[in-house]
Parts: C-alpha cells; sequence; structure tokens
C-alpha cells in the first residue's frame, strides 16, 4: 500500500501513524462516496451524525496545520458531509494514495 505522507509534513514522524489510523477510521465508519472530479482534486461523501461535522473539521484542520498543501472544503447536510480535498500538481500522488486508503478502508470500490 502507498504511504500518503509526504516529507513536506511537518507532523512529528511518532505522530503520523495515529493521524493516518485516524483517516482511516473515519473513512471506514462514514465513506460512502468518492470521487476524482478532477486530477487534483477528491471528493468524499460522509454519512453525518452527531458531532461528525465537528470532528471532520477538527481532523481536517489539524492535517491543514501539518500538511499546508492540502486545501480541505466541508460542506455538511442534514445526513451527510461532502469533503473536497485539493492539492497542488506537486502533491497529486498524495492525492492518489489518500484515495487509495479511503477504498483500502471501506473494504470495497466506490462509486
Amino acid at each position: 500500500m502507498t504511504t500518503w505522507v509526504p516529507a513536506s509534513c511537518t507532523l512529528p514522524t511518532t505522530e503520523q501513524p495515529l493521524r493516518v489510523a485516524e483517516f482511516d477510521a473515519l473513512f471506514a465508519e462514514r465513506l460512502t462516496e468518492a470521487a476524482r472530479p478532477e486530477p487534483l482534486r477528491l471528493l468524499l461523501v460522509l454519512t453525518g451524525g452527531t458531532g461528525i461535522e465537528d470532528d471532520v473539521r477538527n481532523l481536517v484542520a489539524r492535517e491543514s496545520g501539518c500538511c499546508s498543501f492540502f486545501t480541505f472544503t466541508v460542506s455538511a447536510g442534514p445526513e451527510q458531509i461532502r469533503l473536497d480535498i485539493e492539492v497542488d500538481a506537486a502533491h497529486k500522488a498524495v492525492l492518489d494514495a489518500l484515495q487509495e486508503r479511503a477504498t483500502t478502508a471501506v473494504g470495497r470500490e466506490l462509486p
């Protein structure tokens, strides 16, 4: 499996597996759809629920803090949360690997 933690990430190495595990758990528990509308953009649709939007916003804020090349946009509705993730061209491989992790965590191909 491809790692998606690039050398430019400032999160301490000892904390990186914990952050990856947080994303994996989010994907496994909440991810219902994934799409790649553009090469540098990944769209994830997550099931909502009490406190989930706050959890997602907290996670992506922390990730933006150590990996500033990510642009996360969270849009929440009553039953789902849309998470748009964009990167610059230099970090396309990181987005590819993140999409791979999402699919793997769910255990099936997503629409």
